[in-house]
């Protein structure tokens, strides 16, 4: 059995310390957009608007997520904590909230430059695995989303967590919605029959699925539990992007 003792701080400055989900965050955004710029782009003007969208897009990301899990993961404590809810630091980011962020905040970018938002919606989709695979990776060596026990040979106990071997369900997440998804998006897109916003939708549907296979894996939400059965609130909301990303793709 693996021990998981990593230290979350990367490296401390004085009374500063640089935490390892700070970079993932960094890295994710910094080989996203590079990615876009270098190997998506096929039409060289969006390369004029791309570097005014990765603004819109953090925005997006940090005021999504942070309200999505705001909202619904932890309300009651937030009500009773609000100057909680802009002590980002402490932790709490919401993917689907961050997910409902970068959309609004690239149709806001496209409305006012009057562009093809699907085309955008695309590079993202595309990228947004890289992300996602360093954000997985964070959340394993922070010792959070833990897995649920297991006597598997590859069980990791998380000791500020307790000392039960358990799944390693963040690194399930970051191969499943990190490497496989990123292989997937980009076979679409790269592919004879691509057509402008089927990695879109497509990314709606694989993520969902994924994110669907690997909560079975993980504890669910302590201050919310199970919704119903084993239904967890990341089931519930990966469903509706399944949902979501079916009806869109028939509808293109």
């Amino acid at each position: 059995m693996l021990i998981n003792n990593l230290n979350p701080v990367a490296f401390e400055i004085f009374f500063i310390k640089v935490h390892w989900y700070s970079f993932a965050y960094i890295f994710g955004i910094i080989f996203g957009w590079i990615y876009i710029k270098k190997v998506l782009i096929r039409n060289t003007t969006h390369n004029i608007y791309l570097d005014d969208l990765i603004t819109y897009l953090i925005l997006g990301i940090i005021i999504g997520g942070r309200l999505g899990y705001v909202i619904i993961y932890n309300l009651d404590f937030y009500l009773s904590n609000p100057l909680e809810i802009f002590l980002i630091w402490h932790g709490g980011m919401s993917f689907h909230g961050g997910l409902v962020g970068i959309i609004v905040s690239t149709i806001i970018f496209c409305k006012k430059h009057n562009l093809e938002k699907y085309v955008f919606f695309d590079f993202i989709a595309v990228s947004a695995p890289i992300g996602i695979f360093f954000g997985r990776v964070a959340n394993f060596i922070n010792s959070e989303l833990v897995g649920k026990p297991t006597d598997l040979t590859w069980g990791v106990i998380f000791p500020i967590v307790d000392y039960i071997p358990r799944h390693p369900s963040q690194l399930y997440e970051a191969t499943l919605e990190g490497i496989l998804l990123f292989i997937i998006m980009n076979k679409l897109y790269f592919s004879k029959d691509y057509k402008t916003g089927n990695c879109s939708f497509a990314f709606l549907i694989f993520y969902g699925i994924f994110r669907i296979f690997s909560e079975i894996f993980r504890e669910p939400d302590e201050q919310i539990g199970y919704l119903i059965d084993s239904l967890s609130m990341g089931m519930l909301l990966s469903i509706l992007m399944i949902f979501i990303g079916s009806v869109l793709y028939k509808r293109k």
